[in-house]
């Protein structure tokens, strides 16, 4: 069994790697809003390549080959439509409800895991994914019973879904991605293929943004950036059962980014659903503990 330390660390690294993917969802929404999704979404990928591209190439890298880098191609053009389609999903619906709606791509990560990877798949890990899906479920109810419910809506719930069943899959190649290379290259490739996939439709979607957009689009490009390494950094050090339910506490921060940054209210379904989101996490953070426990009765 792991030691508590190796399976805390991971853990607490990835609670801190989805809240800098949320606020980086906050500035991409401002900025898809101001520029519209594909543009914005580009963009992103551009500045982030220009970051992380000299960084790796000054280490002087070993070019990856083989099982590497076709993992490097597959996670970064899923990732590319997969950031496109949940983009266009925000500037549709509210930023906290759109990232719990997603919150059905762990659940279905966790069967993906066992079937592509071979993980077993602990009570614990399903209780808890269970329990976050409800509450998620609360949440859309709620959306579903809003007066304001029209076609925008149902194009970004639509949006949501194609995104959250890239993102399942894209949590399988993270776990085989980051145990072959290191979170720089895997953040590096990520950008720099995406923005490629990307930058093939330019000439068809592509809209030059306002010159304020780009400070909103750097922000966000660095906070990818960060949080791909972190969270890369944490699924090499730990079975993707126990870092999945994390995912649910994107919500919260979420929440309080969508309040500071659009005045977004929070219903009392997503309330519910909150309360319920918590309660999965908090049932996947003991594992370490009794695992650590179990350890020290075996000594």
């Amino acid at each position: 069994m792991d030691h508590p330390e190796r399976l805390l660390l991971p853990f607490l690294a990835a609670i801190v790697g989805v809240a800098f993917l949320s606020l980086m969802d906050a500035y991409m929404k401002e900025a898809s809003l101001a520029a519209g999704a594909y543009s914005a979404t580009m963009l992103r990928a551009l500045i982030a390549s220009a970051i992380t591209l000299p960084i790796w190439l000054l280490r002087r890298p070993r070019w990856p080959r083989g099982q590497v880098l076709k993992l490097h191609l597959q996670r970064g053009v899923i990732s590319a439509f997969m950031a496109l389609s949940f983009f266009y999903a925000l500037t549709q619906l509210p930023l906290a409800e759109a990232i719990a709606i997603s919150f059905v791509a762990p659940l279905i990560a966790l069967y993906f895991a066992h079937l592509l990877l071979g993980e077993e798949i602990g009570r614990g890990a399903i209780y808890a994914s269970i329990i976050g899906f409800i509450g998620t479920m609360v949440i859309v109810w709620g959306r579903l019973g809003r007066s304001d419910f029209g076609e925008d809506t149902a194009l970004g719930l639509a949006s949501l879904a194609f995104s959250a069943l890239l993102y399942a899959y894209n949590f399988v190649i993270i776990r085989k991605q980051s145990q072959l290379a290191g979170p720089l290259e895997v953040a590096t490739f990520q950008s720099c293929i995406g923005a490629v996939v990307l930058a093939l439709a330019a000439p068809f979607f592509f809209v030059l943004p306002r010159i304020d957009t780009a400070g909103t689009l750097t922000k966000a490009a660095v906070l990818g950036v960060v949080a791909s390494m972190i969270i890369a950094w944490a699924y090499a050090r730990a079975e993707a059962q126990v870092l999945v339910p994390v995912e649910y506490t994107g919500f919260l921060w979420a929440a309080l980014f969508g309040w500071l940054f659009f005045r977004e209210t929070v219903t009392a379904p997503t309330l519910v659903g909150v309360l319920l989101i918590v309660v999965a996490c908090w049932i996947a953070a003991p594992r370490a503990k009794r695992t650590a426990t179990m350890e020290t009765a075996n000594l």
